[in-house]
Parts: C-alpha cells; structure tokens; sequence
C-alpha cells in the first residue's frame, strides 16, 4: 500500500519524520510533494510550490529516512519514496497558458534532482499533452506514476499505452468516487420518478456478501453453543 504524504507536513525534519511515522505503520511507500501547505487538488488553479532547493531537500529528507529506517530493520523495511512536483501547472502563468514550456521544463528539472537524491520513483503531475508524457518518460530515470484524473489536465490513456510511454504505475483517484455518484443521483432520480431501481443496485444478497454479513454469518455457526 501507499500512502499519501502529502507535503511532509512541514519542513524537511518533519518529511522526515512522516517517513518514518508511515513506515513503522507498515506502508511500502509513500508519496512527498514540493506544492506549499496546505495543498490543492494537482488539476485545479491556484497552486503554490515551494523553491527547488527547498524541494529537493524535502525529498533528500525522506530519502533519508527511508535509508535510515532500513539500516535499523533491515534491508527492504524502509518505504519507496514516491517524489511528486506540482511545477508544470504551478509555474505556468494564467497570462501563458497556451504556452507552458517554462513549467515542464521546471517539472523536469525537478524530477530529475529528486532522482538524483534518492527518490525511488517520480510523478510528474498534470501533464497536458501525450508528448509531454513521452518526454517525461524519455529524460527522467527510473519508475514514474500517471495520474489518470477523467476530465482533469492529462489526457486519459489505457494501460497499454501508459506502459508503452515508460510508465510504471497509473493511478485513479476520483474514478470510483465519481462513479458512486453518478450512481446515487440516477438511483435517486429514480425513486423521485417513482421508478424501480432494481438495475442500479445489487441484490441484498450480493450486498450482504460484499460488505461481511455472510461470513458473519458463518462465523456466528462455527461457534455457537447448543
């Protein structure tokens, strides 16, 4: 499992410090970001980042920890860093939008040096073309994230292709979430009309089995007295 770490929650002592926190939890890895606290959606207006020595350090620090954590646990025990900038759409002015060389170039930059210090893994976020996808994958080394956000900045891409560009891992963060409520408002739409809702929903069995009645149930079996 990953986890998000956001910003670190403070300079690059607490980075640090929330590398540690996550690992002693149990997580594989953990994603740290270079926006300003606290931070925004990737794919809205109005994000702030912080400088990119100050970046650089943040990653340094959990890089750090990560290695630290290792040499008290050993070998493979410390979480992936996964090294996240926001510079594209951050550096980007609303002025120059059409344009936004000077931001990916600052994205790039910074995937690069959060490589060089360690980061197991870069995620360059908000894309807007598929030829900046493929230019990310082509200059910056080692596994990289995409981050599939329907109707967001980045052009939504299949699996196959994602791998095809160079990269590792896509997420999708709203996906399920936007789902559900597309779902609630046509089962609620339904019901306002009157109508029946059999071809939105599971059957209560289906359900019962989802979210543990049935095993419950079975559980409540094993161990009953007479």
């Amino acid at each position: 499992c990953i986890a998000d770490g956001d910003t670190g929650y403070g300079n690059a002592v607490n980075a640090k410090r929330t590398v540690f926190g996550y690992a002693r939890s149990g997580m594989a890895g953990l994603m740290i970001e270079d926006q300003v606290a606290p931070k925004r959606c990737g794919h809205v207006s109005g994000k702030s980042i912080i400088s990119f020595d100050d970046a650089v350090q943040r990653v340094k620090a959990a890089c750090d920890a990560r290695d630290e954590y290792e040499s008290l646990y050993g070998p493979g025990t410390g979480p992936l860093v996964l090294a996240r900038t926001d510079a594209l759409l951050a550096t980007t002015t609303a002025q120059n939008e059409e344009n936004d060389d000077d931001g990916f170039d600052e994205a790039i930059r910074r995937c690069l040096a959060f490589v060089e210090v360690g980061a197991d893994m870069t995620f360059l976020e908000a894309p807007r073309t598929k030829q900046q996808m493929i230019d990310y994958c082509s200059i910056v080394p080692k596994p990289k994230l995409a981050n599939m956000l329907e109707y967001g900045n980045t052009p939504i891409t299949s699996p196959a292709e994602l791998k095809q560009m160079g990269y590792t891992m896509a997420a999708y963060p709203l996906t399920l979430l936007s789902a559900s409520i597309k779902a609630m408002q046509q089962s609620l739409d339904l019901i306002k009309r009157g109508e029946s809702t059999d071809d939105m929903i599971l059957t209560f069995d289906e359900t019962k089995d989802i979210v543990g009645f049935n095993w419950y149930a079975k559980e409540e079996d094993r161990y009953k007295t007479e």
